[in-house]
């Protein structure tokens, strides 16, 4: 079985660097513009999308008008109040320096769900998956399935994240980089 995982690509908030999880924005104008560069010679897959805009318009620009289905499972995690905020905006906030500081799988932000939370709830929709398919979701979905696959790598989530546009073939027991 070949599993892809495909990342969006850049949506304003991605510019701004902005927290963006449950928000549910369309792709930049850069954002497409780069998409629109990448080519992908995936075929005869099942195609699933989280469902946000931003994942939905990534798949038409990257493969065209093909079926797919929406899995909400693989949406990014919800950063509840932090959603649409910059660090900087939020650097002198007590509730954001607790979410920030100590367990930062476990730490729930107030009103969104912890990184335990979203990888549980990836991993099970991830293990449901029994045919080739592309997933195009989202970079902290994509590191923590990878997380899990290849502990051995002893990778942080950020190193695992691909940049938009981009991901990882599954095949075997192993990855590749795509495209």
């Amino acid at each position: 079985m070949r599993i892809y995982l495909i990342r969006h690509g850049k949506t304003e908030a991605n510019e701004r660097r902005l927290y963006c999880g449950s928000t549910d924005l369309p792709l930049s104008r850069q954002g497409a513009a780069e998409l629109a560069q990448l080519h992908y010679d995936i075929q005869n897959v099942r195609f699933l999308t989280s469902g946000m805009k931003r994942t939905n318009e990534t798949l038409r620009i990257l493969f065209g008008d093909v079926f797919y289905e929406e899995a909400p499972q693989f949406r990014e995690v919800d950063f509840g109040i932090f959603e649409m905020h910059s660090y900087e905006e939020l650097k002198d906030i007590p509730a954001y320096q607790a979410w920030l500081t100590g367990d930062n799988e476990g730490n729930i932000p107030p009103g969104g769900e912890s990184g335990a939370q979203m990888k549980e709830r990836v991993l099970e929709a991830f293990s449901r998956i029994q045919e080739d398919t592309v997933v195009i979701t989202h970079g902290g979905v994509i590191s923590a399935i990878l997380e899990h696959l290849f502990p051995g790598e002893n990778k942080s989530r950020y190193e695992w994240q691909p940049e938009p546009g981009r991901g990882y073939a599954i095949q075997d027991g192993h990855y590749r980089r795509i495209p």
